[in-house]
């Protein structure tokens, strides 16, 4: 007959080891059970009835372990229960109350189910009956409560950890729009976005992943919008995962996205509640991670690396021109060295004459070649931008300006790069400050210094040709099934409204064709059409003093 959890524990608690002939102790039974290699692994093992037994257990698990509070109590009259809690993850103020409520009880009530229903002042309660949930629950912040004859646990949802206020984005700055931000509490996060979509159809699917940090995850999506093909796929990857820990969403990024060997990001990271409001509205599907402000959004794809919420706030006219001129610095940040060094070494008949003397009597007393001189200075500008970001705000943004502008002139003074370089690099660098997805910026960042060998080696030709292979990579690479360089390739005529310019939101009626969406309306077209009907409210038709009063006058004349 199989042996049940229970006996084994009520075996441990009456039977000690006996000693070997050379005086130590063989392996007890306790030992064998807590030799566990993952807290998963203890939900197998059963809570005992008696509280001795459960008290010794928890008492071996957590050695060494001060932040872990065994609190050992009575129940009215004469019952033995204990409280297990991590100091410094509680509310102390309601577990005070918890206990006092449970110190007051008449009548000798016993029952776990009872003292969770009727009993507790607590509004967050669950009961567990094995050690892997119990552990998960209590090192995530919850207390548990044993009582004597229970094989059962009530977890209390009492977290009290301190957390960062919530405040504008420090990645997404704009201007106009809200200032609120997602903070490192997962639950402060959910209820931010709840406000945003106050409907019972987004869900919140909660899931846990890292055998050693037990990280909690939320994957969010509407239910009426989101395909379930798209939120399955997403589940089953990270239900997939076995890693020790998932600190930062980033890791959960590179272990998810299609294709990690791309410099390309597949996923979109946001601090903003009404960025991640806005994708779920377009049918994708948001994770978020205990522990970080940002967020991941699936699909993502190229043309939303140019996009930022303040698009839609402002007026259509301005959107289009700031977008369209992300576009065209973004062509020169990936482009702007390699063009530089292929006109002077190969192309030169290109530049005006009097162009094409200045930059050669700047280059004359240059020692190295032109494709060198952009390697200094682009890696010297990388470096810069980098010891910027690392050092303190106070002295990090001081630092990389003077730092380029004191080392690009003791450059050019001491003949080493010409003036022209200089200028190249910094519209190359201007130039990637101006795309808003730091990710992107990154990629584009990257790709540049392959472009520069290829203008160095064959001139516009390598150019042409990496520009070719570039677009080659991007049209193979997919995000969750969504083409990369969708609505783009393939086309789909009705997503351009939004891609190189924003056409006016009345216009905008439809979801992304190009995202496989339940739902693909978005806006009904009775007032647009209204207005373009009747154009608007005629001014004739309004009541004005003005005129009322030049009426009577008339009417008193006549």
């Amino acid at each position: 007959m199989a042996k049940t959890p229970n006996d084994f524990m009520k075996r441990l608690l009456h039977k000690r080891p006996a000693a070997s002939a050379n005086g130590a102790n063989p392996p007890s039974e306790l030992d064998q059970a807590l030799d566990y290699p993952f807290i998963e692994n203890l939900k197998h093992t059963k809570l005992s009835l008696l509280l001795d037994t459960n008290h010794a257990f928890l008492k071996d698990i957590f050695q060494e372990c001060s932040d872990v509070v065994v609190r050992e109590f009575e129940i009215d009259p004469h019952i033995p229960a204990l409280l297990l809690f991590v100091d410094g993850l509680t509310n102390t103020q309601l577990l005070n109350d918890t206990m006092k409520s449970l110190m007051l009880i008449g009548g000798g009530e016993t029952s776990i189910d009872r003292i969770a229903n009727l009993i507790l002042p607590v509004s967050q309660t669950q009961i567990s009956d094995n050690y892997g949930d119990l552990l998960t629950s209590v090192l995530g912040g919850d207390v548990a409560l044993l009582v004597e004859g229970n094989a059962k646990a009530v977890l209390l949802g009492i977290r009290g950890t301190e957390k960062r206020s919530v405040g504008e984005p420090e990645t997404e700055t704009v201007v106009r729009g809200p200032k609120e931000g997602f903070v490192e509490s997962i639950r402060t996060n959910t209820s931010m976005i709840r406000r945003k979509l106050k409907t019972p159809r987004l869900k919140m699917k909660s899931m846990c992943v890292g055998k050693e940090s037990n990280t909690n995850l939320v994957v969010c999506y509407m239910e009426d919008l989101a395909m379930p093909s798209l939120v399955e796929e997403v589940v089953k990857r990270i239900e997939l995962i076995k890693i020790d820990a998932i600190l930062e969403s980033g890791m959960l990024e590179e272990l998810i996205q299609d294709d990690a060997y791309s410099p390309f990001p597949q996923m979109q990271y946001t601090e903003r509640p009404d960025v991640i409001a806005a994708a779920l509205l377009q049918g994708r599907v948001a994770i978020l991670t205990d522990g970080t402000p940002f967020v991941l959004i699936a699909p993502f794809v190229f043309v939303q690396i140019m996009q930022t919420s303040e698009d839609y706030y402002e007026r259509f006219q301005i959107s289009s021109f700031l977008r369209l001129l992300r576009y065209v610095f973004m062509f020169l940040s990936l482009t702007t060295p390699a063009l530089y060094v292929a006109i002077t070494t190969y192309h030169q008949d290109l530049l005006p004459t009097t162009l094409m003397l200045s930059v050669a009597a700047s280059r004359e007393a240059i020692p190295f070649p032109s494709v060198v001189e952009a390697f200094i200075m682009e890696i010297t500008f990388e470096a810069l931008r980098e010891a910027g970001i690392r050092l303190p705000k106070a002295v990090g943004s001081a630092v990389s300006i003077l730092g380029a502008l004191v080392v690009g002139q003791a450059a050019v003074q001491a003949g080493i790069v010409s003036a022209p370089m200089v200028i190249v690099v910094s519209i190359t660098g201007i130039a990637s400050f101006t795309i808003p997805r730091f990710n992107g910026a990154i990629a584009i960042r990257m790709l540049r210094f392959p472009f520069l060998i290829a203008g160095s080696l064959f001139g516009f030709f390598g150019i042409l040709f990496s520009l070719m292979v570039l677009m080659g990579h991007m049209a193979n690479l997919r995000s969750f099934g969504v083409p990369y360089l969708s609505p783009v390739g393939p086309l789909s005529s009705s997503d351009m409204k939004d891609v190189l310019v924003r056409a006016p939101l009345w216009l905008n009626r439809k979801r992304p064709e190009f995202m496989a969406i339940q739902d693909g309306i978005s806006l009904d077209n009775k007032l647009p059409d209204q207005i373009l009907k009747e154009g608007g409210l005629n001014g004739s038709t309004i009541e004005h003093e003005h005129k009322a009063s030049q009426e009577e006058q008339s009417n008193g004349s006549s």
